[in-house]
């Protein structure tokens, strides 16, 4: 044991560890905000665009699906390697957590989006029907009635997506996104320094962790309204 933490203390590098951190937490933070704001609006029309729905589109229902269903289907880590001139033109460059961010948002918008879907499938019809009867429009019934009910399954499904996201950070560091899956792949995994990679392993289960607690207490929160 003691020649464990000889070897921590040895090899570890904290204000490397510390600069991963805050770097898997940039991109945890910018690519979580815009998959929510991509993710709920594209959920929301794969709802009311559906068979039977406020507004029925086949058409477009289908090739919404289609493209959320295709980029739910690539493994990331492909979709990391092809989106690379996608991503250098958008932000001009594929590296560092600027590098990580467009990559990371599709990846997780559309899955994002089916639980968005999901959510507002498990409303009680009553309540789009009572909001019918009282003279609302769409826009009016979608955020008045749909979004508010839906709520805590959207931040389920926004939990459970940000935890992805941990793993999808992680995997980008493969491209050289940094952040602790870089630091466990150059040091950890390349340089056989097993040390740093339990270290950033730790790290992310509990940042997995803190995610689950605050989302299982925003849902209880909004539930309890």
């Amino acid at each position: 044991m003691e020649a464990f933490f000889a070897n921590i203390a040895s090899n570890v590098d904290w204000p490397e560890i510390a600069r991963a951190t805050r770097d898997t937490l940039l991109m945890l933070g910018g690519s979580m905000a815009l998959t929510v704001l991509f993710g709920i609006p594209l959920g929301v029309l794969l709802y009311l665009s559906g068979k039977g729905r406020l507004a029925a589109n086949p058409v477009l229902n289908a090739a919404l699906s289609l493209v959320v269903n295709i980029l739910r289907s690539v493994p990331f880590i492909i979709l990391l390697i092809v989106m690379l001139p996608l991503t250098v033109l958008l932000v001009g460059t594929s590296l560092g957590v600027a590098g990580a961010i467009p990559p990371l948002v599709v990846g997780a918008a559309p899955f994002y989006a089916r639980l968005v879907e999901t959510a507002l499938r498990e409303i009680d019809k009553g309540v789009v029907e009572a909001t019918q009867a009282m003279g609302g429009s769409t826009f009016q019934i979608v955020t008045r009635a749909l979004l508010p009910e839906a709520m805590p399954g959207i931040i389920a499904g926004a939990t459970v997506t940000a935890i992805a996201l941990v793993s999808y950070t992680a995997m980008a560091g493969v491209v050289g996104a940094g952040g602790l899956g870089d630091l466990a792949i150059r040091f950890g995994y390349q340089r056989f320094q097993t040390d740093v990679m339990v270290v950033t392993v730790v790290l992310l289960l509990v940042l997995v962790q803190a995610l689950q607690m605050i989302g299982d207490r925003l849902v209880s929160a909004v539930s309890h309204r």
